[in-house]
């Protein structure tokens, strides 16, 4: 039995309290989960915890060397994966997933196939596709994500115990994918470092009540270098779904840009590889110089009979320049809030230097490529794979297979580049970005970054965030946020009190009142710009962290 989550983190003795052991059964009467939850007494109180493991079936779906590896249909082709199984599927948003092998599973039927654990990027889109259709039809109990998204259903059933849910970090997730295709069993890396993934605090698992009965489980922490790691294990899968542009007969798999993603990392990862191929060519007819993924890891291929979508459809005019521009109204004046907004971003604009790499997040981070001057370029990185990120495309330009982090349609500009996850953050936690610039929910004095959870509600998974800010010595991290909260609270704080993203990674923080640096050694910020109609007294007011004055104070454009 594998060990259960540590009860505290805290030298103070513990007390059993209660022990309950339980078998859940599924729609068709059969054991599919042994849960022991038990009650601790600590000094610092009760925790409950829980551990849970599932039932699989003895034999798992066999492949035979010289078999055709061709397949009638899809219902063929996963007619064989048994109840409990590690399903690996591809997909970022809804681009890339395998949405013919999903429909597939679920009209089996949670009767026939039930108590899957899924491990993905996110759980696709309530109502359109991806592994939202497996989590509706109820044959999904666990799933391995990096970013919940806005899935109602899954919300729901994750608050209400129908579902658990192992939230981890996006780059994280598919090193641990590329380590179990590799043989390696576990390795260091830096994201998650001083955060709840490290501690171990992140919700798995509520009763129908929403009270925690599962918790995360603590990494195992090493120093190298002075600075701390965690030691994650590698993530294999039984069976890996994916799909592919065009496939030959001995199963080589060539993918279209975005498409890559998670897809030839699960392939590698699994015992059994479906893959459902838009185009089936015959042996021979790719380049072997044009293979993303070599035959010897697929062993079954379907035709792909459904379309692929774009989760969040977006386009330009004709009327747009068609430069890097990424936010229409950026420079069109508007509302006092957009001008709050542009304020930040022209000043955040003033980090990406020429030539830089950079990382841009979500928002308000997107709106800084807008106020580059003339014949300034940078290359914009996006983490689920692309170097050399353009503007929206036109409308009959859109493309599927090419999207940005927000799952949003985007377009690539001349000399850009595609790649698969594990290369995307091998570039992120490698120190090859020079920048990246994030949004906030709160920023300390020390730099100290909290953007992906509020406790007490709902939050949506750290996505690559906690990746983006994993190497703060070699990329620089800014942060650009309205100074304030909705609810009138201050930003930047002495101290966070929100769940951490990362310690201490914070170099620069611009806001629509001001600019500050970090000395992330000292723990102290320094006032050095100040917007037009903004003084001093009116940033204390609403800065919660101390603060000195730079003597040459400027002015922000």
């Amino acid at each position: 039995m594998a060990s259960l989550p540590l009860a505290s983190r805290h030298t103070a003795p513990a007390l059993l309290v209660a022990r309950q052991w339980a078998i859940s059964t599924s729609t068709a009467t059969r054991p599919s989960r042994l849960s022991l939850r038990i009650r601790i007494q600590t000094g610092h109180g009760v925790r409950s915890l829980s551990y849970s493991k599932h039932w699989r079936s003895q034999s798992l779906p066999t492949v035979t060397r010289g078999d055709s590896k061709l397949y009638a249909s899809a219902d063929d082709a996963v007619a064989d994966i048994r109840s409990g199984s590690v399903i690996l599927s591809s997909g970022f948003g809804l681009c890339g997933v395998p949405e013919t092998l999903i429909e597939a599973i679920r009209r089996r039927g949670p009767e026939s196939l039930h108590s899957l654990t899924a491990v993905s990027n996110n759980a696709g889109a309530e109502g359109r596709g991806g592994l939202a259709l497996l989590i509706e039809s109820g044959q999904i109990d666990r799933m391995i994500m990096s970013h919940l998204g806005s899935n109602k259903i899954l919300e729901k059933k994750y608050l209400t115990g129908k579902i658990a849910v192992e939230l981890c970090p996006q780059g994280t997730i598919a090193e641990r994918i590329r380590a179990a295709g590799s043989g390696i069993p576990a390795f260091f890396t830096p994201t998650g470092g001083r955060t709840f993934i490290q501690q171990g605090e992140i919700p798995v698992r509520h009763d129908a009540d929403g009270n925690v009965v599962e918790y995360g489980k603590p990494r195992e922490t090493r120093i190298f270098n002075g600075r701390p790691f965690l030691m994650e294990t590698a993530l294999p899968g039984d069976i890996a779904i994916l799909r592919a542009w065009k496939v030959d007969k001995a199963g080589n798999c060539v993918f279209r840009y975005t498409a890559k993603g998670f897809a030839p990392l699960m392939a590698k990862a699994a015992k059994v590889a479906i893959v459902e191929a838009e185009n089936i060519v015959e042996v021979g007819e790719i380049d072997p110089n044009d293979v993303d993924l070599a035959g010897i890891f697929i062993d079954r291929i379907v035709s792909a009979t459904k379309p692929s979508q774009v989760e969040v459809l977006k386009t330009r005019s004709q009327d747009d320049s068609g430069d890097e521009n990424q936010a229409k109204t950026a420079k069109s004046g508007g509302s006092d809030a957009q001008e709050r907004r542009n304020r930040i971003a022209r000043r955040a604009a003033k980090e990406l230097k020429h030539g830089f790499y950079v990382n841009l997040g979500v928002g308000i981070p997107t709106l800084a490529p807008e106020f580059l001057p003339p014949g300034h370029q940078v290359w914009i990185q996006s983490e689920n794979g692309i170097l050399g990120m353009g503007p929206y495309p036109l409308p009959d330009e859109v493309d599927p297979d090419i999207v940005n982090a927000g799952k949003e349609s985007v377009t690539l500009v001349p000399g850009a580049a595609t790649f698969d996850s594990s290369e995307s953050f091998s570039m992120i936690r490698g120190g090859h970005v020079d920048v990246s610039i994030l949004g906030a929910l709160q920023v300390s004095a020390a730099g100290d970054l909290a953007n992906y959870m509020i406790p007490g509600k709902m939050f949506k998974g750290m996505g690559g965030a906690m990746d983006l800010v994993s190497n703060p010595d070699n990329t620089k991290i800014v942060v650009a946020t309205e100074h304030v909260a909705k609810d009138g609270s201050s930003k930047v704080v002495q101290s966070c009190s929100l769940p951490l993203t990362g310690a201490r990674v914070v170099s620069t923080i611009i806001t629509d009142l001001c600019v500050f640096e970090v000395d992330r050694k000292k723990g102290t910020l320094t006032l050095t710009e100040i917007a037009p109609g903004v003084d001093v007294e009116e940033v204390r007011g609403k800065t919660d962290a101390v603060f000195s004055v730079a003597d040459d104070l400027k002015t922000m454009e």
